[in-house]
């Protein structure tokens, strides 16, 4: 069977290369009646891409609404949103002690009856105990808190960065904030000042950064990441694309590292990190790692950028002393899967008191995080320890949530394995897949014949045929000549996992 792989465009700005899936609407209609009209929406807007809430993903919401209308003519009885890490929107069930908590910080009237509490609805004294000293931290959910986020909170995180890591942290050093989307937002609006501002970014990558730096016309200068070493990091790959930018005339400002990797599930080793930490002591780039999968990792160990970087700082001091890192962490994934609640924080490590002031100032601007996001925020990293009442439900729900995220990451890669076309490399953590498909040349032609890239093509049959919501790998970048797709696996079961391996057959069958 002949088969070829698409092409993707490179180049330093990816955010302008990677394929667009936004929906296909005639948006400038009646223009002579609305004030705004298309051609005067900022032009930084227009350019920015989001493929994860594409057009896949809005066909997708059609079809949603169409089953749930008794619509009987489509293949499919369900469908799954692969497409996005919304871990409750596929059915992951909440931890009980955290909804107890902030069931008590929204109605606080609750307190007046423990007994009731407890007895008839199985709340447990230390879940009580929990919201009575969060209210008295921010008195209210429904209040403003500290720009920086609710001081107790703060501290909280700080031991469990210590905890984590063995090092110090400093609760003026964090700042809470609504998921980490926000805190990148922050970080990325500080510091690109020109549009010859440029920031390295792995790719693939989270669409969230191209997008940002297209909102702010500055520069995203892509690092390609070394599929067949399990998606690790590549120093040389990192170090030609910063001479490349700098030689056109970019002021590369930073590096940003997802850890474990977003979409491609890798998770770097202490070496791989050092080699980042080299080349940021190096070149004075400062580090973003986006560490919002700390806690799902299958292979091997999570190491923080921060313990890494104290530890060099130890071993060889002076070179590292003056690396400048933002680390960020969410309550959206791991086994919490809080997406809606929208909690995070970054930690600043490094920075000039005086940058820091213009980060309070800029976060202060929104007045605060939502308040009840940060004390999710202090509850995931403050869960119930053991001997407390709590503990034991605590541990059952957290562990079947990670052995449930394990068993079907590895269904889906052993499904993968039995495609034809298709490669991808064994779940090391977060919550996604990358595989890699090579498609016949006759789906090449009917992919262009449609005006679609080969992968979105793919992507858009798989959902019409099965209901299953993938995005296609060119909304992440990818190396030219390869195509990928992206899938979580978060979905219950594995019956979804039997749709996409029948209708792969059947694609590769049809235009073989």
């Amino acid at each position: 069977m002949s088969t070829v792989t698409g092409t993707t465009t490179t180049g330093t700005n990816t955010s302008s290369s990677i394929l667009s899936i936004a929906p296909k609407r005639d948006l400038s209609t009646s223009t002579d009646v609305r004030r705004l009209a298309l051609q005067h929406v900022n032009p930084n807007v227009r350019k920015a891409k989001y493929a994860v809430r594409g057009e896949l993903a809005v066909k997708a919401e059609e079809y949603r609404v169409r089953l749930t209308e008794g619509d009987k003519s489509l293949p499919f009885d369900s469908v799954i949103f692969a497409n996005i890490g919304n871990p409750q929107q596929l059915d992951q069930k909440p931890i009980t002690f955290f909804r107890q908590v902030l069931s008590l910080l929204e109605n606080p009237t609750l307190l007046e009856q423990p007994e009731v509490l407890k007895t008839a609805f199985g709340y447990q004294q230390d879940a009580v105990d929990r919201a009575q000293t969060l209210l008295q931290e921010v008195q209210s959910v429904g209040a403003y808190s500290h720009s920086q986020g609710a001081p107790a909170i703060r501290a909280s995180v700080a031991k469990f960065i210590e905890e984590r890591d063995g090092f110090p942290a400093n609760p003026q050093d964090l700042f809470l904030c609504a998921g980490a989307s926000s805190g990148v937002s922050t970080l990325l609006n500080v510091m690109c000042d020109s549009p010859n501002s440029g920031v390295l970014v792995p790719i693939p990558q989270y669409p969230l950064y191209t997008a940002t730096l297209s909102l702010l016309d500055a520069q995203c200068v892509p690092y390609y990441l070394e599929e067949h070493k399990a998606w690790g990091t590549d120093i040389d790959a990192i170090r030609s694309s910063l001479q490349m930018a700098k030689a056109e005339g970019t002021d590369v400002r930073s590096i940003v590292v997802i850890n474990p990797g977003n979409p491609t599930g890798a998770s770097l080793s202490a070496d791989d990190i050092k080699s980042v930490l080299d080349i940021a002591a190096e070149e004075r780039l400062i580090v973003i790692a986006d560490e919002v999968y700390q806690t799902n990792v299958f292979s091997g160990e999570f190491i923080s950028f921060k313990k890494r970087l104290r530890q060099l700082q130890h071993e060889v001091p002076g070179k590292y002393d003056h690396v400048e890192l933002a680390s960020l962490h969410s309550v959206s994934k791991g086994m919490v899967g809080e997406c809606g609640h929208r909690g995070g924080y970054f930690e600043l490590v490094g920075f000039d008191p005086l940058v820091v002031e213009q980060i309070y100032k800029f976060v202060s601007i929104m007045l605060c995080p939502p308040v009840i996001g940060q004390c999710l925020v202090e509850l995931m990293v403050n869960p119930p320890k053991p001997g407390q009442p709590s503990h034991d439900l605590y541990n059952k729900e957290y562990s079947g949530i990670r052995t449930g995220l394990h068993q079907r990451a590895l269904a889906l890669y052993e499904a993968f394995k039995r495609m034809d076309g298709v490669e991808c490399q064994e779940p090391q953590g977060s919550m996604y897949l990358f595989p890699t498909i090579t498609l016949p040349a006759k789906a090449i032609e009917a992919a262009h014949a449609a005006n679609r890239a080969p992968d979105e093509f793919y992507c858009l049959r798989l959902l019409d045929a099965t209901g299953v919501c993938v995005v296609p790998g060119s909304g992440f970048g990818q190396k030219a000549n390869t195509l990928h797709f992206r899938t979580t696996f978060l979905a219950p079961g594995t019956a979804w996992v039997e749709r996409i391996v029948k209708f792969h057959a059947e694609f590769m069958e049809e235009y073989k």
